[in-house]
């Protein structure tokens, strides 16, 4: 009888100290803040980003001239080894993430990536004297510009067509 008796100790013990241990998680777990809401992005300027990539590609390099302030760059990239890929990411005034991307790899290779496996819909528009093809994806959406030779232009992104037609009309090479 003495065996089983330490046995239930010990048992008793465990629970005991299990309940302990989780009270404490939860006073903690309870004291210490919890921020849900999506993180700052901080805004880059991509100046002089932009003029090394003018200089260097084979291609006009686009950037967007007038958007308001409520647009803000996050990210920008030029890669001049292989595609000369120019990057260009963007934050919308309703949160939404739009893309400027350009290079002179193949068209099908290029658009599949820069579109996340976004699909032509056959449906064009005219902006700015432009014509630009629309695509549409589960994860982005997409305007391609057409009657550029040497290279490709996309504006890609989770923005609506509205957000992405604004990028594509504020777009200049010069």
């Amino acid at each position: 009888m003495a065996g089983t008796n330490g046995k239930q100790k010990t048992a008793r013990d465990m629970i005991l100290s299990m309940g302990v241990i989780v009270l404490v998680a939860g006073v903690i777990y309870l004291f210490i803040p919890h921020d849900d809401s999506p993180p700052d992005l901080k805004r880059v300027d991509y100046r002089v980003e932009l003029l090394t990539a003018r200089r260097a590609a084979s291609y006009p390099i686009a950037a967007p001239q007038g958007l308001p302030g409520t647009w803000k760059a996050t990210s920008v990239r030029y890669q001049g080894e292989e595609f000369d890929a120019w990057h260009l990411g963007f934050h919308d005034p309703e949160g939404e993430y739009v893309a400027v991307e350009q290079s002179t790899q193949r068209r099908p290779v290029f658009l599949d990536e820069a579109t996340q496996g976004a699909r032509e819909t056959g449906k064009t528009e005219k902006i700015d004297g432009r014509t630009w093809t629309r695509y549409e994806g589960g994860r982005y959406d997409a305007l391609v510009l057409e009657g550029t030779k040497g290279s490709t232009t996309v504006v890609t992104g989770t923005a609506s067509f509205a957000q992405l037609t604004k990028m594509a009309d504020a777009l200049k090479t010069e």
